[in-house]
């Protein structure tokens, strides 16, 4: 397994980038749409979206963790997305919460403490970038309507300094849809994510 993953790696041009992955556009998805660009798993999860959000809430409510979710507001309902997506650049406290679990676990809220995350704009490539902590998203947005952006990208893990292509490894491909829940709030939402949970999100503030 260890020497199929480091194939993969050298495999994915993203293997030589210097610096940040978001520098190098060989490490994101190429295409303009995000429809053309997604895998076909991924275009599942977006669509399923919903199915998602409710199986994971229905999961925390059985449990102990249901205060959890009446205290969290507009960050963990599902038809809270305000007009005007597009967060600006810059660096952002990022908290991720995953909800939910696809086994027999009973940790079905699970919230971490603030890491850092950037948004960046290049002409018209949005990317984001999970910048620490042990699990980090990086990947690029795509405008898709008035309410939301598309991410498409991979999980970077544990001290990894490398990170994957998309589309090169399914267990490290990320979908998601971005937000705004409020004047300097959004979150990333990952229906039914490969590690871990049904459905993450991690808010963003500045």
């Amino acid at each position: 397994m260890i020497a199929l993953i480091a194939a993969a790696l050298l495999a994915s041009p993203c293997a030589a980038a210097q610096g940040r992955p978001d520098d190098d556009p060989r490490c994101l998805p190429a295409a303009s749409n995000w429809r053309g660009a997604a895998t076909d798993d991924d275009r599942r999860r977006v669509r399923e979206w919903r199915e998602a959000w409710q199986e994971a809430l229905e999961d925390v409510r059985s449990g102990e963790h249901a205060p959890e979710l009446a205290r969290a507001g507009a960050l963990l309902e599902p038809d809270a997305a305000l007009r005007d997506p597009m967060p600006p650049p810059g660096d952002y406290n990022c908290r991720t919460i995953k909800l939910g679990t696809p086994g027999d676990d009973s940790l079905t809220y699970i919230a971490y403490p603030p890491f850092r995350c950037r948004i960046r704009i290049d002409g018209d490539r949005i990317s984001f970038t999970k910048l620490t902590g042990s699990q980090r998203p990086i990947g690029r947005l795509f405008r898709d309507n008035e309410r939301r952006l598309i991410f498409l990208g991979t999980m970077q893990l544990g001290d990894e300094t490398r990170a994957f292509a998309y589309g090169v490894d399914r267990e490290r491909d990320m979908a998601g849809m971005l937000e705004r829940v409020g004047d300097r709030r959004w979150r990333l939402v990952f229906p039914y994510p490969h590690f871990e949970s049904l459905l993450d999100v991690i808010e963003l503030t500045p």
